[in-house]
């Protein structure tokens, strides 16, 4: 039973590492680019980014998903995500994406304004244009001081990828439900737990090994 359990579960991880991947290859650029829009000079711009950043760190990712997925249908008659071959998990990575790009753009923020103004300053009177400034000097300062923070979001990502049965999307906790009232056995719920701790095991192990590599800044 045990194997079999597992052997179940497994392939329900394909599901997984597909939100988990593919939040992070787009949440990571966008939360950047709304760490920008929160720090913007034109009030507007980063009063509206600020109020997105609010409402979505303040209700539950799952509600989110829920709204994404279902919401379109039923506002406009025209579910959008029948458009995808796999629409329930399009939705998923969107919602996701959008979640945690949020909590990523608070950090940037936080990492960008760590950095002494003085290193911007040196800068400018060496001649460097902002971008410069920014790649060369406040990049690679801002990505030291976030990794920390940034490491307990990623694993946290490993954990709220069980949310997408929210909406049907069959992971690897779905799956566990599912066996779990087949066999009226929470056997399957506990290799379930194994796996998302080993995984979580390696992320901390690889981010942690990033942390080290980046060492070479002291404050």
């Amino acid at each position: 039973m045990f194997w079999t359990v597992t052997l179940s579960l497994l392939a329900g991880m394909g599901q997984l590492l597909k939100l988990f991947f593919l939040t992070l290859l787009f949440s990571l650029p966008l939360g950047l680019l709304i760490a920008f829009a929160l720090r913007s000079r034109c009030k507007p711009v980063s009063w509206l980014f600020n109020v997105i950043v609010w409402i979505i760190r303040g209700t539950p990712l799952m509600l989110q998903l829920i709204i994404i997925f279902y919401g379109p249908g039923k506002w406009f008659d025209n579910n959008i995500w029948g458009l995808f071959s796999d629409g329930r998990m399009a939705a998923c990575v969107v919602a996701f994406v959008i979640n945690y790009a949020c909590y990523f753009a608070v950090i940037y923020k936080g990492g960008i304004e760590g950095v002494p103004i003085g290193q911007s300053e040196a800068g400018q009177v060496l001649g460097m244009t902002k971008g410069q400034i920014f790649f060369k000097v406040t990049l690679l300062q801002m990505v030291k001081r976030i990794v920390p923070p940034m490491s307990n979001e990623i694993i946290t990502l490993v954990k709220d990828t069980s949310l997408a049965f929210a909406i049907g999307v069959g992971e690897m906790f779905s799956t566990a439900k599912a066996l779990v009232a087949s066999q009226v056995s929470m056997v399957p719920f506990a290799i379930a737990a194994l796996i998302y701790w080993v995984f979580n095991f390696v992320v901390e192990m690889l981010l942690g090994a990033a942390e080290k590599k980046l060492d070479y800044y002291h404050d």
